[in-house]
């Protein structure tokens, strides 16, 4: 892989050493992998982090009861920080990751992501920037999950997601994102469009122009 695929995804290294990129691409192997492969299971060991060049990756968890949540969703220019916190930290994969895109990805061994971490401040900086967004993110998941009513929380989801107030999903995808069931998204999506809010058409949401709180 060139130098510059590298770089163009992680802009962030570009200031770094230029042994440090020689580092990576010489012990890193490039890695295309297709959409719905799941990268990771809970409990998994972390033999190598990856660097997202392309395409996107979903992680989760998975309730007793088999509901999902998304915790957050990786794309170009990022990593995993769980997948790093499992390599630095010695322990197992603690979520579920699974590609939703064709994902290219660059693969750094485990050894050589400990050992460039501690060697190279470009390194670190970018992880801990990341570190310190994915926890912003989570920690608004935990208030939404915790105090946000679900129909409040769906309505500001379709709101943010949709493009000219028109949302291409399935009720199983956005139930994963609220970590909730899909029966809960397909009643609160049905009396959404009873009350004129919303368009329901196969695996499309359409937003009616300048829509209301639905709480209000």
């Amino acid at each position: 892989m060139k130098t510059s695929e590298f770089t163009k995804a992680f802009p962030a290294f570009r200031s770094g050493p230029e042994a440090l990129l020689k580092e990576l691409l010489t012990v890193s192997r490039r890695q295309v992998v297709p959409a719905g492969t799941q990268i990771y299971h809970e409990g998994d060991a972390c033999s190598a982090i990856a660097f997202v060049l392309s395409g996107d990756i979903r992680v989760y968890k998975i309730g007793q009861t088999g509901r999902e949540i998304t915790l957050y969703e990786i794309g170009p220019g990022e990593t995993c920080i769980l997948n790093a916190s499992c390599i630095l930290s010695g322990q197992t994969y603690p979520a579920n990751a699974v590609t939703l895109s064709k994902t290219v990805l660059f693969m750094v061994p485990s050894t050589e992501f400990r050992r460039v971490i501690s060697e190279h401040e470009t390194v670190r900086n970018f992880i801990f920037t990341l570190l310190s967004h994915r926890l912003t993110g989570v920690m608004e998941l935990v208030e939404e999950v915790a105090f946000g009513h679900m129909d409040e929380r769906l309505w500001d989801y379709l709101v943010e997601r949709s493009g000219d107030n028109r949302l291409e999903t399935t009720h199983q995808k956005i139930a994963n994102d609220l970590g909730t069931s899909r029966e809960v998204v397909s009643r609160l999506l049905k009396d959404l469009e009873r009350k004129g809010r919303v368009k329901l058409s196969r695996n499309v949401v359409t937003l009616h122009d300048q829509p209301l709180k639905i709480y209000q």
